[in-house]
């Protein structure tokens, strides 16, 4: 069992190149994949599932591949036991039970007897033991789909298991589950994640970046160890290379300078007559053609000085950080910006009852209130509809109570200042206008210039400032999604955020951090990434869980590695 890539491009149909002769092999153990948005990672695992075809080079793989997407694309009336793959075979197997000789039915089954036991212990086995086999999938919460699709990959036991965000939208929990299910894992896994817990835990770490992929031994830990040593000698070759620029033109300088004096000296003696015109002239040119080749060694100089500067500047890595100043979104100390009321009635649909879950009504809240820059942290297990909540919150008309799709008809929220809402699919942009649009559109009585300045700080600068949205990176999206967010006219002083960090990259991760450690209003965040949500200062954690209950909690503890 193996994956080997052979000189491995691909470009998209506009030209552009995502991956350029990559070559490398995975064995069978955990590989991390890492990189920034955009870089490819992604398309590198479709290429290896057969999703994509590459436009040259080859890869080739030995064995089963068992494949899960960053993002799923699922029939909601379609049934668990469909999602996990075993649906024909239940039928086969209770064909026969009622008396079927049919030999497609036992063709069906082949080996697989077992598969409702195996299934229910691989859903149990990731924290699901409450799904049924036949349960609709549209009844799955995001992390519950994630869970299940993972069973399902599991359960068939590929030789090759490729994961994309695996821990996307999973709680505590359920992400300590996943991590004990990868480390057993005994086949080649190629994972990408930006889930540090997760990545401790790998054997190799592929860092793919420009069009190229390096390997390096050992965890994310060692592999940031590695990289900060990489970058250490690279910035001391750019200094280098800097001092060599500089010594280079101040030569060519001097040069010229002892040039134009001999010149000055030169004429003078002609004009003095004391030479013959012919020697003068002679000696004339012979300093022409000197000082034009020694022009030309100078130049030439500078260009390979040049030459090697760009090349140390390529092995220098850009972790631009975003520096802004948002006065506009401050919130004073002890204002109201948030009223929820009646979280103490049943408002889900899908919600069970207290029996349900261990605990008691003791510190139960029925209303919530958030006042001043509080930084509220909305935590709780996967399925526990933190995500309807949240959305609740955002809904137009929320003033007068909410209703309808959400199931809230008891719920009643009042917010009392401009807020701005962050999907988890940051599906904020329109595609088809530039970056400048994009924010003009949500601040229109910005002037160009001001929303230029604006983007200059989530480091949109010049022409970047006007690229069209559906041409930018995952990095470049991000960024852009994040200004169109808190350039806003009005400023949001309350933000509500729906697991933010999802598919970030840990450098669009850490500008997420700078970016709301500038921001000075209420925050409301969804999200099961305690580093994150320690590094922006939350000062209050809620838990929901699956009964309903949503209650004050001490901080959480992180998924670290034993």
């Amino acid at each position: 069992m193996s994956i080997v890539l052979t000189d491995l491009s691909f470009s998209l149909p506009n030209g552009r190149v995502v991956l350029s002769k990559l070559s490398a092999s995975f064995n069978p153990g955990l590989t991390g994949l890492i990189g920034a948005n955009g870089s490819g990672k992604s398309t590198l695992l479709r290429l290896i599932a057969g999703v994509l075809r590459p436009t040259s080079g080859s890869v080739t793989v030995t064995g089963e591949v068992g494949y899960l997407p960053q993002n799923l694309t699922l029939d909601g009336g379609t049934t668990v036991a469909s999602l996990l793959g075993i649906a024909p075979v239940r039928d086969a197997i209770r064909a026969i039970e009622a008396g079927s000789v049919d030999p497609a039915a036992f063709d069906a089954v082949g080996d697989d007897w077992d598969a409702e036991d195996r299934a229910r212990e691989w859903l149990a086995r990731l924290g699901l033991p409450h799904v049924g086999l036949d349960d609709p999938v549209r009844r799955l919460s995001g992390g519950e789909t994630v869970l299940t699709a993972l069973s399902a990959r599991f359960l068939r036991r590929p030789a090759v298991l490729l994961l994309d965000e695996p821990t996307n939208n999973l709680d505590l929990d359920a992400r300590r589950r996943l991590y004990a299910a990868v480390e057993s894992w005994s086949g080649v896994a190629l994972i990408v994640s930006h889930d540090r817990a997760l990545l401790s835990r790998v054997d190799q770490v592929a860092d793919l970046s420009c069009g190229s992929l390096r390997m390096y031994g050992g965890n994310l830990e060692a592999y940031e160890s590695m990289l900060a040593a990489e970058q250490q000698a690279a910035l001391r070759a750019v200094n280098a290379a800097e001092s060599d620029v500089r010594r280079e033109k101040r030569d060519l300088i001097e040069t010229q300078v002892k040039q134009a004096k001999r010149d000055r000296q030169g004429r003078a003696v002609a004009a003095s007559g004391s030479l013959p015109r012919i020697v003068a002239g002679g000696r004339k040119r012979a300093a022409q053609v000197t000082a034009g080749k020694g022009r030309e060694i100078a130049l030439a100089r500078i260009a390979d000085a040049k030459e090697r500067l760009a090349e140390a500047e390529e092995a220098l890595r850009d972790d631009a950080s975003i520096r802004i100043s948002l006065p506009g979104t401050a919130v004073p100390a002890g204002r109201t910006v948030l009223t929820v009321r009646g979280l103490d009635a049943p408002w889900a649909p899908w919600q069970k009852t207290a029996d349900d879950e261990p605990g008691s009504d003791a510190g139960r809240l029925a209303e919530l209130t958030v006042r001043g820059p509080e930084r509220v942290a909305l935590t709780g297990p996967n399925g526990a509809g933190k995500t309807t909540l949240l959305r609740a919150l955002a809904e137009p008309g929320a003033d007068d109570g909410l209703a309808g799709p959400t199931g809230l008809a008891d719920v009643t929220v009042r917010r009392n200042a401009a807020f701005g809402y962050l999907p988890q699919r940051l599906d904020l942009l329109d595609d088809a206008l530039t970056v400048v649009e994009n924010v003009r559109a949500v601040a229109p009585r910005a002037s160009v210039n001001e929303v230029r300045a604006g983007l200059a700080r989530f480091l949109f600068r010049g022409a970047r400032a006007d690229q069209v949205a559906g041409t930018l990176s995952g990095g470049e999206r991000f960024r852009a999604v994040l200004a169109a967010l808190l350039l806003a006219d009005p400023p949001p002083q309350l933000l509500l955020l729906d697991e933010p960090t999802n598919n970030l990259d840990m450098a669009s991760a850490r500008q997420l951090s700078q970016a709301l450690s500038c921001y000075r209003g209420a925050l409301v965040v969804v999200s099961h990434d305690v580093p994150f949500l320690r590094s922006i200062g939350v000062t209050r954690w809620l838990r929901l869980d699956r009964s309903g209950r949503l209650a004050d909690i001490d901080q959480l503890e992180d998924a670290r590695p034993a």
